[in-house]
């Protein structure tokens, strides 16, 4: 199984929270993290479009939203069957609804928890 690409906003404290626990639950180092506010670093798409929305690489396909966090999930054994469920049919399209209305408040989630808020 190749390497999953994560693409993720260092600058924001929620992301660092929840990147953090997933680099520690990766036991197989499964997933090559890419910290988008590192100024050497190269973005498949534009930097400020990814900065917006959490992006990943599974098996060559650039996935967002809710489809790149189940393709982390599968990555990690614990949260694997979690990755799994976004297959079943209509659970993806939930799954993205619900990102969709966190994005609506991770700048006053954002705020509160100290971090810069995008735009």
């Amino acid at each position: 199984m190749s390497k999953i690409i994560i693409w993720y906003d260092g600058g924001c404290p929620l992301c660092l929270r929840e990147i953090a626990m997933v680099r520690r639950l990766d036991k197989n180092d499964a997933i090559d993290f890419v910290d988008l506010t590192s100024p050497n670093i190269s973005c498949p798409l534009d930097r400020t479009f990814m900065l917006n929305r959490f992006h990943a690489q599974e098996s060559g396909v650039l996935l967002s939203g809710a489809a790149a966090f189940a393709a982390m999930w599968r990555a990690v054994p614990l949260l694997r069957p979690l990755g799994l469920a976004a297959r079943i049919p209509g659970v993806l399209s939930i799954l993205e609804t619900g990102y969709r209305l966190f994005l609506n408040v991770r700048p006053r989630l954002q705020r509160y928890a100290g971090g810069r808020v995008q735009s």
